[in-house]
């Protein structure tokens, strides 16, 4: 195997699969990314065995030819050189060569075969979304994911799709047990397209589809076969190994029929919070509400380092109300929302509350209350 290759274009290919290496796995093959050179093209692929990337990047290929070796290392190597040529070469037992400018550099590789193959998938049943829709939901979700490995349904993000009136969206919902994120967006699709029943997409391959989002605008395509989620944009395909579980009924931790409504402006409640919780208990974050006309009061008290009391001006006309919550819960929430205006809806000190966007009723955030 032999070929050369543009510095930025190597180092934009190593780049994608570096967050999916595992730094410490039972597989030391696994720390690996497989080279493929061939026709014009270096292909590049990574796997954890629960997510997989796979992409391409052309290049000068002299000699046809495919290695394995260690993603981490030749991606620091490579961002090192000079902006010019690299040439890059299979020599005997799996070392590479890379030659640039004056500098030569060896290293172990592994033999081809000992990597896994890539998932193979058929289906043609790809849907077309915007990139900034889907990047958008994940963002407001994925902070209400359980870490707690125990109840691994949890974690990740449920998604599924639902028709009503003759129009079709797409749906996330994530929670922990503490706190539920919940966001609808309408997508243009046919009917037959995607899967009609919900599945669990992990948390690290949304963090993967994330970041691909991220680094390039446009739309993408996306399917579901078997047990995988299959995601194309351009070049690149990402496999996503979905969760096998079954989901909660989310439904149940919404509540209905709530009585007291608080509207306030996100960014003064924002910063608020962020100044109150610093006196807060360091392990719980526990503030407390305490709200009466047209004013809120949020307190926290840790007897080891102090108090604080902090007043805001509100929209509220009910009864008094104090019920305490975790602070960071309602930070996480409130730094997803892009209206300039929140509501806050509550019953009582001991039922959950939901904030949404004042003028965006498809974002729905439920949080739990605190014994304070």
């Amino acid at each position: 195997m032999k070929f050369e290759i543009q510095k930025n274009d190597f180092l934009k290919l190593l780049q994608k699969t570096q967050n999916i290496i595992e730094k410490r796995n039972t597989m030391p093959i696994l720390s690996n990314a497989l080279l493929i050179a061939e026709s014009g093209k270096v292909s590049i692929f990574a796997t954890d065995l629960e997510v997989s990337i796979k992409d391409e990047i052309s290049a000068q290929v002299q000699e046809e030819g495919k290695v394995a070796v260690s993603a981490k290392n030749l991606f620091d190597l490579v961002k090192e050189l000079s902006d010019s040529t690299i040439i890059v070469n299979k020599k005997n037992n799996n070392w590479i060569e890379l030659k640039n400018k004056k500098a030569v550099f060896n290293i172990v590789g592994a033999a081809a075969d000992e990597f896994p193959a890539f998932p193979q998938y058929g289906t043609k049943d790809f849907v077309r979304v915007q990139g900034q829709i889907l990047k958008d939901m994940i963002e407001k979700t994925l902070y209400s994911v359980s870490n707690d490995e125990t109840r691994y349904h949890l974690n990740g993000v449920y998604f599924e799709r639902a028709t009503n009136a003759g129009n079709t969206s797409f749906r996330m919902v994530a929670t922990d047990g503490h706190r539920l994120s919940l966001i609808d967006k309408k997508v243009e699709m046919p009917l037959s397209s995607s899967k009609s029943e919900g599945v669990i997409i992990p948390k690290k391959g949304l963090h993967e589809l994330k970041k691909l989002l991220e680094t390039e605008e446009g739309s993408l395509e996306m399917a579901f076969e078997g047990s995988h989620l299959i995601v194309k944009r351009e070049s690149t395909v990402l496999l996503i190994r979905l969760i096998d579980g079954k989901y909660p009924n989310y439904q149940q931790l919404i509540p209905s029929r709530l009585m007291k409504r608080v509207a306030v402006s996100k960014m003064e409640l924002l910063a608020s919070l962020r100044r109150v919780s610093l006196l807060s208990n360091q392990k719980s974050k526990g503030i407390t509400l305490s709200i009466n006309k047209n004013t809120m009061e949020i307190f926290s008290n840790n007897p080891e380092i102090g108090d604080a009391k902090e007043e805001l001006d509100v929209k509220y006309s009910g009864d008094a109300l104090k019920i305490g919550f975790n602070a960071k819960y309602l930070m996480d929430i409130l730094n997803n929302i892009q209206d300039d205006e929140v509501d806050i809806e509550l019953n009582d000190q001991l039922s959950p509350g939901i904030l949404r966007p004042a003028n965006d009723s498809s974002y729905t955030c439920v949080v739990m209350p605190m014994r304070i």
